[in-house]
């Protein structure tokens, strides 16, 4: 028997609603805290339906991941494909993460935070976000070519620039967006920093 759009659209929305879920009980009881239960009632699920999609909070918690950095990457992509110079597009891929994390803080965090705490021998994830890192890197390595930074080891520079933009997004109660210039200013502290080194 064939599947019909409208169950496949039910099927995906009721996974949806398990994942926003079960993101709310691992913010508040933590990874380890968590419960398939908690997450069925934090879901409005019974557990048979939860069980039906998911076996594990493990199971869950990796669909989280990969759904989330599935899509962050798709916000990418348009801003990547087009034909801004390696600059602009630098500086609008960063304004597009910002936007995702202002967007979904609660997700961006656990995108970022969550491998950390749980290893997982599978990590579908990966794909989307070294496909991300990889990009971000090879805009780096473009301006370093196109002599706009100094001529710094681009693994470090992102390292730097990563930890330096995760602050940027995620500490503190920003009320205003990250804007180009708030971009800007980070990037020139990182780069007059190691040029006067």
């Amino acid at each position: 028997m064939s599947v019909s759009q409208r169950q496949l659209e039910e099927r995906q929305m009721r996974q949806e609603r398990i994942l926003t879920g079960a993101l709310e009980v691992f913010k508040s009881k933590g990874l380890e805290g968590a419960t398939m239960d908690e997450i069925a009632t934090e879901s409005g699920f019974g557990k048979a339906t939860l069980y039906y999609y998911f076996h594990s909070k493990e199971e869950v918690f990796a669909a989280i991941l990969e759904n989330g950095w599935k899509d962050l990457w798709a916000s990418l992509e348009p801003v990547i494909a087009g034909d801004d110079g390696p600059r602009k597009t630098f500086i609008n891929v960063l304004l597009k993460i910002a936007e995702n994390a202002r967007n979904r803080p609660g997700l961006f965090e656990f995108l970022f935070n969550a491998p950390k705490v749980i290893t997982f021998e599978e990590q579908p994830w990966k794909r989307y976000q070294n496909r991300m890192y990889g990009t971000i890197q090879g805009l780096l390595e473009d301006r370093i070519k196109a002599s706009e930074f100094p001529n710094i080891n681009p693994q470090l520079l992102f390292k730097a620039m990563g930890g330096l933009f995760m602050g940027l997004v995620l500490m503190g109660d920003r009320k205003e967006p990250v804007s180009e210039k708030d971009v800007e200013d980070l990037l020139n502290q990182l780069i007059t920093n190691p040029a006067q080194k």
